[in-house]
């Protein structure tokens, strides 16, 4: 007997495509300006200080705690995402589970040309080949979703269908909240009453002075130059997509229970909140949720409603793409923000 007719190897990876591109296109306006910025050694973190002057021309201030653990520990281990290291450990865990739970009258072969991998099934049954490619598939994209979640990547695919990997924005937010927990009493003291509009231009106002840094070129690699929220506080600088996270984690930790939305266009990221826009605000309606719209990265001085012409643009054009954000925290953890 001869085996059935011939399979296609089955490549590893199919999902795992070259990064999206987010870049920054400055914008002719007011622009923020951080007056002072320090931190120094405590027993048990960091303490940190900032001025800045807001939309108003004010100057506010901040002087918050960070523990040693966020800062250093809680990200310590996220790097900037390489295809072929993921591949080959997608592939690495693939050949574990089906070691430990072979699939009978089938053989399977691992392979690597440079950094493609493949795996091919060969057997004498047609069926029991195509079912355990079948197996395959189910196991890659569980195999995936699990590597992503642990490295902070996701699949993603912009407003012109070009797919890519970059970092799961949501996700470093919403790991980044308990630590960002000690802002929250301050920063509402500072904005007088619980106001989510104060709230917000405050965030606003302090995330647009902290200095830019140019989004490093993501062809080969994702991630690289991005900073979760406490490493950008430490660094005192980010880029457009690091500083969108920061603000997200900010909102969040102020208010655990209302509705936001990242929003990408071309070469820039911002944020959307569920309250009312009033007249002349930029806002969107997305899965029947209306989103007010704003600016995170500076260093334009932009309050929430309003946007850069070109960031509008896209908006009016329906350029863009919206990942909610609208996980609930743990019982838990829901209590330790209020």
């Amino acid at each position: 007997m001869t085996p059935s007719k011939q399979h296609l190897p089955l490549k590893i990876g199919q999902l795992l495509l070259a990064a999206v591109i987010l870049t920054l296109s400055f914008i002719n306006t007011g622009r923020a300006e951080q007056l002072s910025f320090s931190k120094n050694k405590l027993e048990q973190g960091y303490s940190f200080h900032y001025q800045w002057l807001d939309h108003a021309n004010s100057k506010q201030e901040i002087n918050f705690v960070l523990s040693q653990e966020g800062l250093f520990e809680r990200f310590r281990d996220f790097k900037t995402y390489q295809n072929g290291y993921a591949q080959k450990t997608i592939l690495r865990r693939i050949k574990k589970h089906m070691q430990q739970n072979p699939i009978a009258g089938v053989q399977i072969f691992y392979r690597q040309q440079h950094e493609e991998f493949s795996i091919e099934v060969k057997g004498l049954d047609n069926n029991k080949v195509s079912k355990a490619y079948q197996e395959i598939v189910k196991l890659e994209k569980q195999v995936t979703k699990k590597y992503f979640e642990e490295t902070f990547y996701q699949a993603f695919t912009n407003h012109d269908q070009v797919s890519g990997i970059k970092v799961d924005h949501v996700s470093i937010a919403n790991n980044s909240v308990l630590d960002l927990k000690p802002l929250k009493p301050i920063i509402l003291d500072k904005v007088s009453i619980k106001n989510t509009r104060k709230a917000t231009n405050y965030v606003l106002g302090f995330v647009q002075s902290i200095p830019y840094s140019t989004l490093e070129s993501r062809l080969t690699s994702s991630g690289a130059g991005f900073n979760p929220p406490l490493r950008l506080l430490w660094e005192n600088q980010g880029d457009c997509d690091s500083k969108m996270t920061l603000t997200a984690a900010l909102l969040r930790a102020l208010m655990p229970r209302i509705e936001m939305a990242l929003i990408y266009i071309e070469g820039h990221a911002f944020i959307g909140i569920n309250i009312p826009a009033a007249a002349g605000e930029v806002s969107i309606e997305h899965e029947q949720v209306n989103y007010l719209l704003a600016e995170p990265t500076g260093p334009a001085l932009l309050p929430l409603g309003k946007l850069a012409p070109e960031s509008e643009l896209a908006i009016n054009q329906g350029h863009y793409v919206v990942q909610n954000f609208h996980e609930v925290l743990t019982a838990k953890a829901a209590e330790k923000t209020q």
